[in-house]
């Protein structure tokens, strides 16, 4: 029963922090990412659909990112859906075949801006882990007032979910870290 509460919690602190890698991936450091537009929706065949599943997306150079649509009268409303996304930025190039996005290299305060953003992303992280956390002792403590836990098993699974969740947020850091490294470096 005791391992059982850890592992659903240890599933959603692995759910967390996998949400954070992807929405990191998001946001825009000095190199090109496919991981900055894969996720913008498309407008396509009556519905919205994530960009990475109606193009290529690739990376020729640190600047460029290169988005090829497999029909090509998808062209006109990939660029809309770029040029539409404020957080991006963006000015699509469209020669027809292919859209090409150029980077421009970040300002410093730019940079400050993205790195509050990412601690943003990350203390989401964390509070949706310390959410996992406290609702598993609940659920412990409910079962001790049935009688289905000891008070000892309730001291000893919030010992471990301490002991996890440390082990967690510590990954978290290290994300944030790396993400902070790649936006101040030029």
């Amino acid at each position: 029963m005791e391992s059982q509460l850890i592992k659903q919690a240890q599933s959603k602190f692995d759910d967390a922090l996998e949400h954070l890698k992807n929405e990191l991936a998001g946001v825009r450091s000095g190199r090109a990412s496919a991981g900055l537009v894969d996720g913008i929706k498309i407008e396509v065949y009556g519905q919205s659909m994530p960009l990475k599943s109606v193009a290529t997306i690739s990376t020729p150079d640190s600047k460029t990112i290169q988005i090829q649509p497999w029909d090509q009268s998808n062209l006109a409303f990939i660029e809309k859906a770029i040029s539409e996304n404020q957080s991006l930025g963006l000015t699509p190039n469209n020669d027809g075949r292919i859209i090409r996005l150029n980077l421009p290299p970040l300002s410093e305060e730019t940079r400050t801006q993205l790195a509050k953003v990412v601690k943003e992303k990350a203390e989401n992280a964390n509070v949706s882990m310390r959410n996992a956390r406290h609702e598993a002792l609940n659920t412990a403590k409910d079962k001790e007032k049935s009688k289905e836990l000891t008070q000892d098993q309730v001291v000893k699974i919030q010992k471990d979910l301490d002991k996890l969740i440390e082990d967690y947020q510590k990954r978290v850091q290290q994300t944030v870290a790396a993400k902070e490294q790649e936006l101040m470096s030029v």
